[in-house]
């Protein structure tokens, strides 16, 4: 089992920046690919970025000016680094880790909350 504890959510005002950290613990090898999703109120769960144990990175293109994301593989760590947040940013923020070869995994983390005033 692996178990995904995501932190550095809070209330910022439109302009500001807030660094998302998801410390993975548990049984953890081996993690392929760590991504940040992102839920709205009444909108779906969607991907906001994403990096490999290469470090190979891809973001939505609407964050990609805006966000970075980035690992510490030692410690299980994702981050993501967040700029010039607008209010159309508020949303719970979900870590997912991803193990394709086997014995394959992926957890979700429990959320985060962002919340950008205007």
């Amino acid at each position: 089992q692996v178990q995904l504890v995501e932190s550095g959510g809070g209330l910022v005002q439109a302009g500001g920046s807030l660094r998302l950290s998801c410390v993975a613990s548990g049984t953890v090898f081996g993690i392929d690919i760590m991504r940040w999703y992102r839920q709205a109120p009444g909108k779906e769960r969607s991907m906001v970025a994403y990096i490999t144990s290469d470090g190979t990175t891809d973001y939505v293109e609407s964050m990609k000016d805006r966000f970075t994301i980035s690992r510490d593989n030692a410690k299980n760590t994702v981050f993501l680094q967040m700029s010039s947040l607008k209010p159309e940013d508020t949303a719970v923020y979900y870590c997912n880790v991803r193990r394709t070869a086997l014995p394959a995994y992926e957890y979700w983390g429990q959320g985060t909350q962002v919340t950008v005033s205007s």
